[in-house]
């Protein structure tokens, strides 16, 4: 049985930040609003109280029964979690007399296994406008920074001897140690999940794989799976570990819509075959540009290609007997996102893959990666040998270069963007340069510019290259592309692209720009 922490969040922006901090240290977590029941079994070793957008002392704010828990299991309060636990044991928490943000130094006053191997004054990251300004009995400070009086404390009563009918250890931090700039923040998680819950830290790939693959045995049986593949990270691993379970029963289609890369198709393909996946290739391409044709409008060119897939899948499922389930390869940031802390949970996003599939199909969904963030997601691709170049491919829109040809589509646009997209692509990976972009692509700008070819003047397409460094996508910076990079495959696109005579470099950040352009 998976050893397990589970995180209850309160509608902190950084909720996901520990819950990755747990993950990293080998021990599988998950994340539940605060209002939401759970049982404890022998699996679940401790609780996180996460930050939140409320104040401790407004009318409704969340609450919980800390006392219960901690009967039962350790608990460790971050931010609002903290202040939660003072006021709920009889503290006093108020407006702090200004609002602290940012980095602050962090004091120990007394040693404790929490902040074991932590450096005095080590830096941690505040984000709070209350404090906790008088501890409840029973109760004593850790830590302390310039600002406020208490940034750690514990429970050291009685109660906290770890006896059946006692209580467990239970700790509070006023800052977020599960931030970047909290630079030792890691260290008092791994503190708190090992030597104070009890964790082996023996959550890895391997064993997510072997766990996975036996789980979804017990759940597909005999029945038939059907999935819709993209040639994307998720989608691929998850496909992988239903095949490690039912081999040939899972059938997946994968739609040439024309607007893939150069060659991407019969490249997937192949590595599908190598996979030993059961995947039917359908080349729509030329249904795709009848539909779009005289389209500019981006939503519109989305929904087209959006309504034409679920036909076609729907097809080709009808071909397929005994199918019962659907897989697709939600991943855990999308989970959560669905859920909301203020109220009842909402159902997963509908644009996954599939989304969107009519319910008169009456599948039931396999989501082996419904548990795992993306990186996780890529080190599982990893152990089940997958290619790298698969696992470690940049991130690339469900419309593929249909939003990425700015205006109307047409074949011989397609190829156009194709070749020089292609010509770019390949560049930042010969220069090493690749793997140092969280995305990179080119766009075909729907502008014609005079240009000179020999002694002829030219009156041709811009294609536009962007490049943003990133770590999850929700802000970018544009890469700092080297000019000597730039000017290189300039000249290789206007010399070998029969079309366009201009090249142009996007260094707009997000925000307040976005990563694609439509």
């Amino acid at each position: 049985m998976t050893e397990k922490i589970l995180i209850l969040d309160f509608g902190s922006q950084y909720t996901q930040l520990i819950a990755r901090a747990v993950r990293e240290a080998n021990v599988y977590c998950e994340i539940i609003p605060y209002h939401k029941s759970f049982s404890i079994d022998n699996s679940l070793k401790g609780i996180i109280l996460s930050g939140s957008p409320f104040s401790v002392n407004e009318e409704n704010a969340p609450t919980i029964d800390i006392p219960s828990f901690i009967k039962k299991l350790p608990v460790l309060g971050v931010c609002y979690g903290a202040q939660l636990t003072a006021k709920e044991f009889g503290g006093r928490v108020d407006k702090s007399n200004k609002r602290e943000y940012g980095r602050a130094k962090l004091e120990k006053i007394k040693e404790d296994i929490l902040l074991n191997d932590v450096n005095n004054n080590s830096q941690v990251w505040m984000s709070h406008s209350d404090s906790i300004v008088a501890l409840p009995d029973g109760f004593e400070i850790l830590a302390t920074t310039e600002s406020i009086p208490v940034a750690a404390f514990k429970r050291i009563d009685d109660r906290q001897k770890m006896t059946d009918d006692s209580g467990h250890p239970l700790y509070g931090l006023q800052f977020h140690p599960e931030v970047y700039h909290s630079t030792e923040g890691k260290k008092i998680i791994k503190n708190f999940l090992v030597h104070i819950c009890g964790c082996s830290q023996n959550w890895t790939p391997a064993s997510f794989v072997h766990e996975t693959v036996e789980q979804l045995k017990k759940q597909i049986g005999d029945a038939h799976v059907i999935m819709a593949l993209s040639g994307g990270v998720d989608s691929t691993v998850a496909a992988t570990l239903i095949s490690k379970a039912i081999g040939k029963n899972l059938h997946g289609i994968f739609v040439d819509n024309g607007v893939l890369r150069k060659n991407e198709f019969e490249q997937v393909l192949e590595t599908y075959k190598q996979l030993d996946l059961n995947v039917t290739g359908i080349d729509a391409k030329d249904l795709f540009y009848k539909e779009l044709a005289g389209q500019s409008d981006p939503e519109t060119k989305r929904k087209i290609i959006g309504k034409l897939f679920i036909d076609i899948f729907q097809q080709e499922a009808k071909k397929v007997v005994g199918v019962s389930f659907l897989g697709q390869g939600t991943i855990y940031p999308d989970v959560i996102e669905s859920v909301s802390v203020h109220g009842p949970s909402q159902t997963i996003k509908s644009h996954h893959n599939v989304g969107g599939l009519p319910s008169y199909m009456h599948l039931e969904l396999v989501e082996p990666l419904r548990f795992l963030f993306k990186d996780e997601v890529r080190k599982v691709g990893l152990e089940l040998g997958i290619p790298a170049e698969m696992i470690h491919r940049h991130p690339f829109p469900g419309p593929g270069l249909a939003i990425r040809i700015l205006g109307d589509i047409t074949k011989e646009k397609v190829a156009m963007l194709q070749e020089a997209d292609h010509i770019y692509i390949k560049g930042l990976k010969e220069t090493g340069l690749y793997e140092k972009v969280w995305q990179a692509g080119t766009i075909l700008l729907p502008v014609k510019s005079v240009g000179v070819m020999g002694d002829e003047r030219t009156y041709e397409f811009t294609v536009a290259l962007r490049a943003v460094t990133s770590v999850d996508g929700m802000t970018a910076d544009w890469a700092h592309l080297p000019y000597e990079f730039l000017a290189n495959i300039s000249n290789e696109i206007i010399n070998n692209v029969r079309g366009i005579n201009r090249v142009v470099y996007d260094i707009s950040s997000k925000p307040p720009a976005t990563i694609e352009w439509e």
